[in-house]
């Protein structure tokens, strides 16, 4: 099993060590042969606005959209959620539009007002510590969306067949249940 994690920007490194402390085959991707060759793949949280120059300017689109209908699993967190949703509702910006939902981009305000919540998700038997740092978050779902852990203001962890996204940083703490959640859906891919 390999895992790329688009290393154009943003927590590139702490996915790469959080994946490669599972046992997993992991490292930065960023050109269409390398994405050609993985299993799975991690857009992370950054910049998003930022993001968008190198994914266009290294001709990714196409790719990444291409291995997501073909069952590759993707997961999307902060930034990552943004550049993978259909509808951005409080900014104009460019999007791959794989996922069908709407999302509010820093939905809780500067980066003085982050957070670090308890968080229930669907299908761990604990509450998981999410980090939101200037986090998106989801607030409209498409029927074929499933909300894996919502929050008053939305949604911050979701699900569409083979593309998890979520609002905050889990490759920032020490818990490796959510990563844990996208291996295994990597390796239902890979036994199809």
């Amino acid at each position: 099993m390999k895992i790329g994690v688009l290393a154009l920007q943003g927590a590139v490194s702490e996915h790469i060590e959080m994946l490669k402390s599972l046992g997993v085959e992991a490292f930065p991707v960023k050109t269409v042969d390398q994405i050609k060759s993985i299993d799975g793949l991690i857009i992370p949280g950054g910049e998003s606005t930022t993001m968008v120059k190198p994914i266009t300017k290294f001709e990714l689109v196409d790719i990444i959209k291409k291995r997501i209908a073909e069952g590759m699993p993707v997961y999307g967190t902060c930034a990552g959620m943004i550049l993978l949703a259909k509808r951005i509702k409080n900014y104009e910006q460019f999007s791959l539009g794989v996922l069908d939902i709407s999302v509010i981009r820093n939905a809780f305000g500067r980066q003085i007002d982050s957070m670090e919540i308890d968080l229930q998700v669907k299908g761990l038997k604990t509450p998981f510590h999410a980090i939101f740092i200037r986090a998106p978050i989801a607030v409209e779902l498409g029927k074929d969306v499933e909300a894996l852990a919502s929050i008053k203001e939305g949604v911050a962890f979701l699900r569409q067949c083979n593309v998890f996204a979520s609002a905050f940083h889990p490759e920032l703490g020490d818990d490796p249940r959510i990563h844990k959640m996208f291996i295994q859906t990597v390796e239902r891919f890979l036994n199809k």
